[in-house]
């Protein structure tokens, strides 16, 4: 690693360290990045979703998430905007924090953040997959800490989640 020359080894060490720090960011940023060119739809109707997703013999996902969360850009990015590419998955986005409008699965105006609370969600990102008549078909798919799992638990409730649609 190439270093600016300093007068003691501690300095070099420290410089090294930053560097490493500068590196770390500019990987957490580069996938953002990519991210803001395949985002997941933001939700504004889950009934209407819902109904498009039932139509095409889908369960309908919804990934909550939290601007900022690089587990989220990680889910997203290598998981879901990927399926919902290829025409695999009807998902939609709900952000914890925002107060953008949102219709429920009955037609009731509230936010993203207030149907986060009401689904009691305090971890991003968690994935719900929904059924005729909004109700949840397979569990919940909460954090992303495991990245080599990631996508064996996807696909578990996936399949979990298109049995109890199409069956």
């Amino acid at each position: 690693m190439n270093t600016l020359p300093v007068s003691t080894p501690d300095a070099t060490v420290t410089l090294q360290r930053r560097q490493l720090v500068v590196a770390g960011a500019l990987a957490a940023v580069w996938p953002a990045a990519r991210a803001a060119s395949a985002p997941l739809p933001q939700a504004v109707s889950l009934a209407d979703e819902l109904a498009a997703a039932l139509q095409r013999g889908e369960p309908l996902v919804v990934m909550v998430s939290l601007e900022g969360c690089p587990f989220c850009v990680v889910a997203r990015n290598s998981y879901l905007a990927p399926l919902r590419a290829e025409g695999q998955l009807a998902i939609v986005q709900v952000d914890m924090r925002t107060t953008r409008p949102l219709k429920d699965f009955q037609g009731q105006s509230l936010t993203h953040e207030r149907m986060t609370r009401r689904w009691a969600i305090k971890l991003a990102p968690t994935l719900l997959f929904f059924g005729r008549g909004g109700l949840e078909v397979a569990e919940r798919l909460v954090g992303g800490m495991l990245p080599d799992f990631y996508g064996a638990y996807l696909d578990q409730r996936l399949e979990t989640a298109r049995k109890a649609v199409r069956g």
